[in-house]
């Protein structure tokens, strides 16, 4: 896809990447929420002010839009909404109790209904995913116990919609992603006392949540995953083919060879 594009973005490289892949795609970055864009076409829009952000995508004759990028909930001020948020605000105030998979399956909703297309960044930038197999590394042979271990807990984790990832090791769990994010599980996982860790390392387990809608909220991981996984002591990570972002794949390739992290790519054997 060469026009027609949106990205809008928040923090971290996947919205980087999506722009170097998509050059003269419309950048969209929302007032108060961080990025690392560094584009001529950054549009600046207000979460109180969906209208104007709308407008401005049918201005630009937007087709399809792709949302990347981390990206905190937002502290609405109403005094600022628009007669357009003013109109859904019940409902969105609502929606924004809820976890995240029924909050963007609502955002999705609002554009669709604008007519725009919600597309995945994995459409955009191919290159983003890993086919299944071995990418990189040797498997443990303890790997197959906590994999499954893991994959059981990833399963009920996602009835629940709390997280993408979870931490096996020796057969007990280390950690479990929450909404603070894989960085702070990995950075928990690594203060744990050496007399409840195993000798044989661990594994992270990063896959989508069950049912999850692949447009938004894509599992990543990338080069610093890499360097949290090898500090927390784990021997390496499991990702789902095709459904896991990959952010600069050949470094975080070369990382994981050099620091001895093996990446496995596999579906879910439930």
């Amino acid at each position: 896809m060469t026009s027609g594009l949106a990205i809008l973005a928040g923090d971290g490289q996947l919205p980087v990447q999506l722009h170097q892949a998509v050059p003269d795609a419309l950048c969209v970055v929302f007032e108060g929420m961080a990025h690392q864009l560094n584009a001529k076409n950054i549009q600046i829009c207000q979460f109180e002010k969906l209208n104007s952000l709308f407008e401005l995508l049918k201005h630009h004759e937007i087709s399809h839009v792709v949302m990347a990028g981390a990206m905190s909930r937002p502290q609405l001020d109403p005094a600022k909404f628009d007669a357009f948020m003013q109109n859904i605000a019940p409902d969105f105030i609502k929606v924004l109790q809820k976890g995240d998979d029924t909050v963007l399956r609502y955002v999705i909703t609002l554009f669709e209904d604008q007519g725009f297309s919600v597309i995945a960044p994995q459409d955009v930038a191919l290159e983003l995913t890993l086919p299944e197999g071995l990418a990189v590394g040797a498997l443990p042979d303890a790997i197959l116990s906590d994999l499954a271990y893991a994959d059981q807990i990833l399963h009920q984790m996602s009835a629940l919609d709390i997280g993408q990832g979870v931490v096996v090791e020796g057969g007990h769990v280390l950690g479990i992603e929450t909404l603070q994010g894989t960085e702070a599980l990995l950075d928990f996982v690594a203060t744990t006392q050496s007399s409840l860790r195993s000798s044989q390392g661990g594994v992270l387990v990063k896959r989508p949540k069950a049912h999850q809608d692949m447009r938004v909220d894509v599992p990543t991981i990338g080069p610093q995953t890499i360097q949290q996984v090898a500090n927390a002591g784990l021997s390496g990570l499991v990702i789902s083919p095709e459904n896991v972002l990959v952010l600069e794949r050949e470094k975080t390739i070369f990382l994981a060879k050099s620091l001895g992290i093996f990446i496995w790519v596999q579906e879910p054997k439930l």
